[in-house]
């Protein structure tokens, strides 16, 4: 399925074993009960084998909200699984990873094909979240960009665009992320302004506020360099790092990157100076994470700031 093209600005429960033999298994289907807490779900044990074999099942734990995500590994003898209508890459051992976009609907499905031909499914219940929403009494601002801003801004939404298509086989979705630097959060993910009714753009990502410009921020997660620009016209200098399964993180307003395209990097390392390049108010650390079309709160990743 190919991704929309947008303009970036900037996943169990008991087994459930059938209760009388399917005609033909090419036309079976296993449905897990619905999922609204995440917690991992343990191997089934074998029955006798004078009994009826246990359903395979997904397992996986995460953050079952809009803006979170969720790990697991897929039913063994798995060919091919998705998310809603979004195939998922699959490791070596059946694991994969996927999340949910900040307006995610409250229900979502994994859907696994078995090598024998049955299908399984998992309903997911996807929680809502209450967004800081602003509603001010004014117009939104009308018009759109001039023609001559266009001329610039086009090759590097294109560069943007191609940079998060890469698939660089990175494993920095296997690990716990840290934060890249601590500081005050002077901007939420999801943050929105309503204007007379007419909703702006919101917040894709978090703000973090530090001591200054030059203040180092390290590498959340591990992950491949898919680009790094000196100077783009919104962004300023701009770090995008792939951290495999189609997860990627993006770090805006640097005053300096120590990395280049291509380069591998650590959970850890220092990648880059906190500044105000590009269009900034201030020097702060814009960090915002995408899977596929889907925006994702980093504080689901990181948990609160200590």
């Amino acid at each position: 399925m190919n991704p929309i093209r947008v303009a970036p600005l900037l996943l169990v429960a008991a087994a459930c074993v059938p209760t009388a033999e399917p005609e033909s298994a090419a036309s079976a289907e296993v449905v897990q009960p619905v999922r609204a807490t995440p917690a991992p779900v343990p191997t089934p044990t074998p029955s006798p084998s004078t009994a009826a074999a246990p359903a395979p099942l997904f397992t996986f734990d995460g953050e079952l909200e809009q803006g979170g995500w969720i790990r697991g590994r897929v039913p063994a003898g798995t060919v091919e699984a998705a998310l809603g209508e979004e195939p998922l890459s699959l490791d070596e051992d059946g694991r994969f990873f996927a999340a949910f976009d900040r307006d995610a609907n409250p229900a979502a499905t994994l859907r696994a094909t078995l090598a024998d031909g049955r299908t399984v499914t998992s309903p997911l219940a996807i929680a809502p979240r209450a967004w800081d929403i602003e509603r001010v009494n004014v117009a939104r601002r009308a018009g759109g960009s001039s023609a001559s801003f266009m001329r610039r801004r086009q090759p590097e939404l294109d560069a943007i665009w191609d940079a998060r298509l890469r698939e660089t086989g990175a494993t920095g979705w296997r690990q716990d992320f840290i934060w890249p630097v601590k500081g005050r959060i002077s901007g939420r993910f999801g943050a929105q302004r309503i204007y007379r009714g007419e909703p702006g753009s919101y917040h894709s990502g978090i703000d973090i506020a530090t001591g200054g410009s030059g203040t180092p921020y390290v590498a959340p997660a591990d992950g491949v360099v898919v680009l790094a620009a000196e100077d783009f016209s919104l962004e300023g200098k701009l770090l995008i790092i792939d951290h495999g399964q189609g997860l990627n993180s993006a770090f805006l307003h640097s005053s300096r990157l120590y990395v280049s395209e291509g380069e591998q990097v650590r959970q850890g390392q220092h990648i880059g100076d906190i500044g105000a390049s590009g269009r900034a108010t201030g020097p702060h650390l814009h960090w915002s994470l995408k899977w596929r079309n889907s925006r994702l709160d980093p504080l689901l990743f990181t948990g609160p700031m200590r």
